[in-house]
């Protein structure tokens, strides 16, 4: 029989452990940071871990985000999924890698594409994503090009 400390213990374990989902296949890209894909005959939601990207109606970010999301993985590609928690709308949140081993949600920061989203990122690679937004920000690239883009998470309150 377990003690309490143990039980305690197993339990945050369990909690912070990601989950890694195999062959997962994509089926549409909502938008810069959500998609949904195929896998082992269920079809799930996910939300890109760590990042956030620009809305749909923050012309033009949200549509070039979206852009490049679906040419890192387009419609009918295969992903490693990392789950590491659901949100509130009951969405997986998770680091995706292509089949090559990339990670997705790296990348669209270091092309510009998204924004690292500080208060969730304690499950990723904190240094990789902040060292990939500093460089797109030196670069002027995607969202940073202009100045004055308003943070989507800023911009959700306001709609």
């Amino acid at each position: 029989m377990a003690t309490p400390v143990l039980t305690e213990v197993l339990a945050v374990v369990l909690a912070t452990t990601p989950i890694v989902i195999q062959r997962a296949r994509v089926l549409s890209i909502g938008d810069g940071d959500t998609l949904r894909v195929s896998e082992a005959g269920r079809t799930l939601t996910l939300r890109l871990a760590c990042i956030d990207a620009p809305e749909r109606a923050q012309a033009p970010y949200g549509a070039r985000s979206k852009a490049a999301l679906v040419r890192l993985v387009p419609v009918g590609s295969e992903l490693s999924v990392r789950v590491q928690t659901k949100d509130r709308y009951g969405r997986s949140v998770a680091e995706l890698f292509s089949s090559e081993g990339r990670n997705i949600n790296l990348a669209m920061v270091q092309q510009g594409q998204a924004f690292v989203f500080h208060r969730y990122l304690k499950r990723c690679d904190r240094k990789a994503y902040l060292e990939a937004e500093r460089q797109a920000q030196r670069q002027r690239l995607g969202i940073w090009s202009q100045q004055g883009i308003t943070r989507p998470w800023i911009f959700r309150t306001r709609e």
